[in-house]
């Protein structure tokens, strides 16, 4: 475990470099005896040194949903991030491509809680229970720490790599459609990129919700009535650059778009 002292001072240097968009140097480079909780104490320390500066947290953010990326990253789990209330955009909206660092895009569901989760011991039946309603999503991937080699560690450190969200589409409750079967068809200017299906995401994109409620009940956390949990993404991120456009096609479930200025 790395000192108090280094982490503090490694979520200072992650604070800055989102003020600057300038990544910093790769943290498992600069120290390799660095673990997946010493990433989630950065991140702890991060969301509060956010929070004082009068950014409201809204929901959180679930990656490495798929085996793909679990193989690819040699983590077995799932990681999650923290979603403030101005990373939530609206479908339609104009993004600034100056705001992130190498954004990228992935398709999504994002569920809405109407009651809290609080674990150890909650169930994908809970998840299901406690949620209002489930509507598409895109999220922004962003990156506060340089790219090239980056492993679990410093992706966690980075928010797991949260920039910001785009909502829209038809907000459907989850027992009126089979979450499993939900696909998208991802477009960059009119030319698909990207087609997914939501049982991607650990077999039904509930599943992550429920393991991230128990998982933050280690750090002391829990889930609150209001939250909006971005379940995971099912197709691959797709990198954007200024000018353009980006349509995702849920099908009966609407479409979300948004375009990179």
């Amino acid at each position: 475990m790395l000192e108090p002292k280094t982490i503090e001072a490694i979520a200072d240097e992650l604070v800055e470099a989102g003020r600057t968009r300038t990544p910093v140097p790769r943290l498992t480079a600069r120290y390799p005896e660095m673990t997946v909780e010493d990433s989630y104490a950065v991140q702890q320390l991060w969301r509060r040194r956010n929070e004082d500066a009068g950014r409201t947290l809204v929901g959180r953010k679930i990656g490495l949903t798929s085996k793909a990326m679990q193989a690819a990253t040699g983590i077995t789990e799932p990681d999650y991030g923290a979603i403030f209330d101005d990373m939530v955009l609206e479908t339609g909206c104009s993004v600034e491509w100056d705001k992130y660092t190498h954004p990228r895009v992935e398709v999504e569901l994002a569920f809405v809680l109407k009651d809290g989760l609080k674990g150890p011991g909650v169930t994908i039946f809970d998840v299901l229970k406690a949620t209002d309603y489930v509507v598409p999503a895109l999220e922004i991937l962003d990156s506060r720490i340089e790219m090239e080699g980056r492993t679990i560690v410093d992706t966690i450190s980075d928010n797991a790599a949260m920039g910001a969200m785009v909502i829209g589409g038809n907000p459907v409750k989850p027992d009126t459609v089979d979450l499993r079967w939900v696909s998208a068809i991802l477009y960059k200017n009119q030319t698909v990129e990207e087609t997914g299906v939501a049982a991607g995401v650990l077999d039904h994109p509930a599943n992550g919700v429920h393991w991230l409620a128990n998982k933050i009940a280690a750090h002391g956390d829990a889930l609150k009535a209001g939250d909006i949990i971005l379940a995971g993404s099912f197709t691959r991120p797709m990198w954007v650059y200024k000018g353009d456009t980006v349509h995702a096609d849920y099908g009966p479930l609407g479409s979300v778009t948004c375009r990179f200025e």
